[in-house]
């Protein structure tokens, strides 16, 4: 793959450039910075102003709102908005069950849900973990049975529990899966479910995050009823969109554009923070973990784009999809674990804003202020999304033949 930007490349970055300049809303830079938490109307502020631009879905096919850029340009679209410090779009519609939906969705599922994922007017949230039914995620429980509605339709009766269930508290709909033939092979009686969030029967519960967070729930769905027309593919085949979708999730929660704009700010942290008399960027240990992060992030992003461009070229994203999620959220955590290095003393668990009148400022520098809960937050992302251990496994099984 031709690495280098061709002249069109490059006038195609000044104008990413100057539209997030000139269109990204401002105030969520500050809100980001000041550690107040992020509400459903500030993450919709940025993909409405994408949307209408008609950039909020670069991944997708041309044909179902998607922009038809080259491998070269989503590698500058995702520099160039972890650049700018632009705040991350929700996963859980543009890049997880939006490519279930056009993969394997009938046309009328196409029609009614794609353009408003693509517009935000609906928000997504992930039905799959369980207590119990995790990085195992075919033993799940939740059950779906089948029945023949007064109004002569299909319908299935839902119950079961689904847990860490992101943002849930702000969505509209939530794909699930479900098991709909108790008596398959796990893999074999799985469906998948596209719920309304609104259904009498669904309760979505808080959980707390050690950074004093809401940004996970459990959902309890007691007696739902779903119209089998909101199934996506075969009843019992839902493993199929599962497998599919869980492999874009991995290629996204790589995240290499983050993590490199990550090291650029740990690294200017410590070129101001002094360590015996000099700059921590001169301690011989730290510059060590910062070269190693660096080296390992390089080899990461190579990885990556070879996985953009075979995406490009209508190749969906296989095990090397296993191979960015184990390595982009090892260097994700290790990233943290420098913030906190750097913070030193002020890296104080207590991160939020004081509260509007408030004059009063967390002690130390701004750069500490969210280090601690970030790092606790992120020791979740070599478990979401399929355990690390699990993708050693697929690759054991799919690149090794094991």
């Amino acid at each position: 793959m031709d690495l280098n930007f061709s002249a069109a490349d490059v006038a195609f970055r000044e104008e990413v450039r100057a539209f997030i300049r000139d269109h990204y809303p401002a105030y969520l830079h500050d809100k980001i910075d000041e550690g107040e938490e992020m509400e459903k109307q500030d993450f919709l502020a940025w993909h409405k102003v994408l949307h209408q631009k008609g950039w909020i879905a670069p991944a997708w096919p041309v044909e179902y709102g998607g922009t038809g850029w080259t491998a070269t340009q989503r590698y500058i679209w995702s520099e160039e908005t972890a650049r700018a410090d632009c705040v991350r779009l929700m996963p859980f519609g543009l890049s997880m069950v939006g490519p279930v939906i056009y993969t394997f969705g009938t046309p009328e599922q196409k029609a009614k849900f794609l353009p408003r994922i693509l517009s935000g007017e609906d928000w997504w949230c992930q039905g799959y973990s369980e207590p119990g039914s995790g990085s195992d995620l075919a033993s799940l429980r939740t059950r779906a049975e089948r029945f023949t509605g007064e109004d002569g339709k299909e319908y299935y009766r839902v119950n079961g529990q689904k847990t860490w269930t992101t943002m849930a508290q702000h969505a509209d709909w939530g794909f699930f899966l479900v098991r709909t033939d108790p008596t398959a092979k796990m893999q074999e009686g799985i469906s998948f479910l596209l719920i309304d969030m609104k259904t009498p029967g669904i309760t979505v519960r808080p959980i707390i995050t050690l950074g004093g967070e809401h940004e996970v729930n459990e959902v309890w769905l007691e007696d739902v009823i779903v119209p089998v027309e909101n199934r996506v593919f075969h009843e019992n085949k839902g493993w199929t969109c599962a497998k599919f979708l869980l492999a874009h999730e991995r290629t996204g929660i790589a995240g290499v554009a983050a993590s490199k704009r990550n090291v650029e700010r740990i690294k200017d942290v410590a070129r101001n923070t002094a360590d015996g008399g000099e700059a921590l960027l001169a301690n011989p240990f730290f510059k060590r973990k910062i070269a190693e992060l660096e080296v390992d992030l390089a080899a990461l992003e190579y990885t990556e784009l070879r996985t953009l461009a075979g995406e490009s070229a209508g190749k969906g994203p296989g095990p090397e999809s296993s191979l960015l999620k184990i390595k982009g959220t090892e260097i994700q955590q290790r990233l943290t674990e420098l913030a906190l290095e750097a913070a030193g003393t002020y890296g104080a668990p207590y991160f939020r804003s004081m509260g509007e009148g408030d004059n009063s400022f967390a002690v130390g520098p701004d750069s500490a202020r969210r280090v601690a809960p970030v790092y606790f937050n992120m020791r979740k992302t070599s478990i979401y999304g399929g355990s690390n251990e699990i993708q050693r496994n697929i690759i054991a099984k799919m690149v090794l033949g094991l």
